[in-house]
């Protein structure tokens, strides 16, 4: 629960971060994946979100040795109220009446969930069938990229209405959804004796290269959406769509058991469905205004 919630806080500072730093650099496109990688590794403030969120990348490690995949899931969504929080407060972005009622549903949604847990009866699988895993996530990735491929086209129309970022949102979702897959194998396979042989026995499965593509692609196609779109949106759902698709299919593809009792079952359960209802409830179109960017990022050179 501690390096869960820990997890929670460094990502959501991480991506305020990031914002923030975008928001200060020239228009980025996943067009120019070089310029963009030069002018986000030139920014200080871009580099401190980054660093914010490998260290919660090493707290999820953490959390998926201890817990299982649905319950994790559960937990990292409410890092969701603490992310809006910091957008407001540091970026001036501005929530409706329904992203508030989201909120609360995230809250009761983490508390089921945290309801639903119980010392010592919960299984906590260690590995997966290779084929099972890549059966998963490359029909995922492909359609992941699609996704955002097609919202970049629909967003060049000029008499297209301002987007909230949800096509990016899911699309980028679907990506950190089987880096999170990859992030639970790597941590089974961590669990060999020896260094060596834990190693050899990771580069001889498929997470690193599944890290490394998600990784790769993740950080691009994130940091041209996030420079678009509001961050108290688009992160919202793309944690939505990674921790259902992880729920679900992580817990089918590592074999996890959900619990036996009725109760703490259709706590579990409820509390999942429960968070899918935050990229219902997300509109669209943005009706907000945009927040106006610091004064001396307006002055002239």
């Amino acid at each position: 629960m501690a390096a869960a919630l820990l997890a929670n806080t460094l990502y959501s500072l991480g991506f305020v971060l990031e914002k923030r730093a975008l928001t200060a650099l020239p228009e980025v496109t996943i067009r120019q994946p070089a310029r963009l990688l030069r002018l986000v590794l030139g920014s200080p403030l871009w580099i401190g979100g980054s660093l914010a969120l490998a260290a919660g990348f090493a707290a999820q490690l953490v959390v998926y040795r201890t817990l299982p995949i649905a319950a994790a899931q559960g937990i990292f969504v409410s890092g969701l109220v603490l992310l809006v929080l910091l957008s407001a407060r540091l970026l001036g972005e501005e929530t409706s009446g329904r992203e508030r009622y989201a909120l609360g549903a995230i809250l009761l949604a983490l508390l089921m969930v945290v309801l639903s847990l119980r010392d010592g009866s919960d299984t906590v699988s260690q590995d997966a069938p290779y084929q099972l895993i890549l059966l998963v996530c490359v029909p995922s990735l492909a359609a992941g990229v699609w996704l955002y491929a097609s919202a970049e086209r629909r967003t060049r129309n000029r008499h297209r209405r301002p987007t909230t970022g949800v096509e990016y949102g899911v699309a980028v979702g679907l990506l950190y959804g089987v880096s999170s897959l990859a992030i639970k194998g790597v941590s089974s396979r961590l669990t060999t004796h020896g260094i060596g042989g834990a190693v050899l026995d990771l580069l001889s499965s498929p997470y690193p290269y599944l890290l490394l593509f998600t990784g790769v692609f993740g950080l691009v196609m994130s940091q041209a959406a996030l420079q678009r779109c509001r961050a108290s949106l688009i992160v919202p759902v793309c944690t939505t769509v990674t921790s259902l698709f992880t729920a679900v299919l992580g817990t089918l593809s590592f074999g996890e058991a959900l619990p036996d009792e009725p109760l703490r079952l259709a706590l579990r359960v409820t509390g999942t469905a429960l968070a899918v209802a935050v990229l219902l409830t997300m509109p669209k179109h943005d009706t907000a205004p945009q927040p106006s960017p610091p004064a001396k990022e307006l002055a002239s050179p």
